[in-house]
């Protein structure tokens, strides 16, 4: 039977996280709040876990979870390369509504569904959240619905959909405005827009100086046309398996240019090895700039 917790009581707030972090490690699915939308979580590194998050979205793994760090060290772990933009997305953004696309970390003994070598990654800002994440390290994390339905964004309508095939449901009150979390694809020379989401697109476009856009996406910006776009999508759900690394050159719409900032490449973990998940900083006290 599911246990449900009210995280506006601190007793059951600290009872909560200590049940969820402790089904995650035997490879059970928790619900739990995030600064978009409710979440559905898995040990990322626990591939018959990551499966029980797919079945109970009822969906397959063409489409990959994305995975929620409670740092950005434990990001910079998961993948092979930030690339010219990675670091200063991240300094701008995170902990926050952006989810990247990088080349992931050979090394890890994982398996996220049909990645084709691709992790989509986000520190999301919403401290239960976040505590909940220093306890397990990086989870895998879909969006709290059943496939093709609206995310949920409390965790009663999460349970409405999912029911008893969750173990533990964390109720931190209504997340976010509903809004999916932008994604940028950074695997490519450039960065490019995947989905329009909570952080604006000039947003995006200020801090890398040039974004090519996935030419499904158009060309207009306005937000109820965005609203449209995302309104039945998945927290992150459109990341590593859907990006298509092979598409033709000439298929993206380049907007504006700038000078890419060098970065070196993060050390690479030992095989096998988890990353360390705390933070180098309090990242979650900086200032929402959306």
């Amino acid at each position: 039977m599911s246990r449900h917790y009210d995280c506006s009581d601190p007793l059951e707030r600290v009872r909560g996280i200590a049940d969820a972090a402790s089904c995650l490690r035997r490879g059970e699915v928790v619900v739990l709040p995030t600064d978009t939308v409710y979440g559905i979580a898995a040990d990322a590194f626990t591939p018959s876990a990551v499966q029980k998050l797919l079945d109970t979205k009822r969906r397959g793994r063409q489409m990959p979870p994305p995975v929620l760090v409670g740092s950005v060290r434990a990001a910079t772990a998961l993948i092979e390369d930030l690339g010219p933009y990675g670091q200063d997305l991240i300094d701008e953004f995170w902990p926050g509504a952006l989810t990247i696309i990088c080349q992931a970390n050979p090394n890890l003994s994982w398996n996220l569904g049909e990645t084709r070598g691709t992790v989509a990654v986000r520190m999301p800002l919403h401290d239960l959240a976040l505590e909940l994440l220093k306890e397990t390290g990086p989870l895998a994390v879909s969006s709290a619905n059943l496939s093709g339905l609206a995310a949920a964004r409390t965790a009663a309508e999460a349970e409405e959909m999912l029911g008893e095939s969750v173990s533990v449901y964390l109720d931190g009150g209504p997340a976010g405005e509903g809004k999916a979390s932008s994604i940028v694809d950074l695997t490519g020379s450039l960065p490019k827009l995947m989905r329009r989401g909570a952080i604006r697109e000039d947003k995006i476009r200020a801090v890398c100086g040039v974004l090519l856009r996935d030419e499904d996406l158009g060309d207009d910006e306005d937000d109820d046309l965005w609203a449209e776009a995302y309104k039945d999508d998945d927290e992150a759900d459109a990341p590593a398996g859907a990006v298509d690394l092979e598409k033709p050159a000439g298929s993206e719409k380049a907007v504006d240019l700038g000078k890419p900032a060098g970065l070196e490449k993060p050390a690479a973990l030992g095989e096998g090895e988890k990353p360390d998940e705390t933070p180098a900083e309090p990242w979650w006290e900086k200032e929402d700039r959306d």
